[in-house]
């Protein structure tokens, strides 16, 4: 996209994010985008689990601001941790913004900006549809990633990276340890997921009223992921809204289709699908719907899906 297509804003912890007008949605939520990344990808790594000196193997989709990555970068300096990090980015505005920004750079000690910086410059980040790129990766990565950020626009509107396929494609990426860690906690995406054989955990809810209703992100992983200060097992009414229609997964078989066209597809699937409806399972929940914190200046929630 455009430059000037993308706004700047100051989150409310008064770190640096983009609003994409022709996304119509933020790069991070309101409560701040370093307080996200933290909160939603590198906390849920479980970086303690690694002995010091471990080279992890991570491979970051959407890229976007770098945010996660000198996030994931500031963590594994604290705990003596190295990086081998691939990143898939379609576009090079958002990183380029990022970096000429002095509020931006002044987030990070010198050392994370400069080993973050090389990254950016180097081979391993891949330009380009990360439906396409990500082939480039599979060869040598299969079951051998640590950790898989997923980080793109919500699935409701950039469903391609979202879907059945590509879900499936990036928990082949995992070790039988690995971790995939996402913000994003739509039914769809938790269903297509679990069928991709991953099992699955929630990131605890920040609102300590939200605790056990709905959460903030989405872990999963080969491996059973015990409850644990960031994570959680699903709720009842988590793993039945996933049950629902709502869980319809996005489906893009030739990975090449539009967003229209993946809509259109899951609409058609849920119109015949004979799971409980959303808006009946709605109302076996006493009406309580999914209110994540929305993306700075989006329409409506990350996680939130029909």
């Amino acid at each position: 996209m455009p430059e000037g297509d993308l706004q700047r804003r100051r989150t409310a912890d008064g770190s640096f994010s983009l609003f994409s007008g022709e996304v119509g949605e933020g790069f991070h939520s309101a409560d701040g985008a370093l307080a996200e990344a933290r909160a939603k990808f590198v906390a849920p790594a479980g970086l303690g689990r690694f002995a010091a000196g471990r080279a992890l193997q991570v491979v970051e989709v959407a890229v976007g601001t770098g945010t996660n990555t000198a996030a994931l970068l500031e963590a594994t300096h604290r705990h003596g941790l190295e990086l081998n990090w691939w990143g898939l980015e379609r576009d090079p505005a958002p990183l380029r913004l990022a970096l000429a920004d002095a509020g931006f750079r002044r987030q990070w000690p010198a050392a994370v900006l400069s080993d973050a910086e090389a990254l950016w410059a180097s081979e391993r980040l891949l330009w380009g549809d990360a439906r396409n790129r990500l082939a480039d990766l599979s060869a040598a990565l299969t079951g051998a990633c640590d950790l898989v950020l997923l980080d793109a626009f919500s699935p409701r509107r950039s469903p391609e990276l979202w879907t059945q396929e590509f879900l499936g494609a990036l928990a082949r990426l995992l070790a039988p340890q690995g971790r995939l860690l996402t913000y994003c906690s739509a039914a769809a995406v938790r269903r297509a997921l679990a069928e991709a054989g991953l099992q699955l955990a929630a990131i605890r809810a920040i609102a300590p009223q939200e605790e056990g209703s709905w959460s903030d992100g989405t872990v999963a992983s080969p491996s059973p992921l015990p409850p644990e200060r960031v994570l959680r097992d699903l709720s009842p009414m988590e793993r039945e809204h996933i049950a629902s229609r709502a869980g319809e997964p996005y489906r893009d078989p030739d990975g090449r289709a539009g967003a229209d066209e993946i809509r259109a597809g899951r609409a058609l699937a849920q119109a015949v699908s004979s799971a409980e409806s959303g808006s009946a399972w709605q109302r076996r929940w006493g009406g309580r719907r999914h209110h994540p914190r929305p993306r700075e200046g989006g329409m409506g929630g990350p996680g939130q899906d029909r």
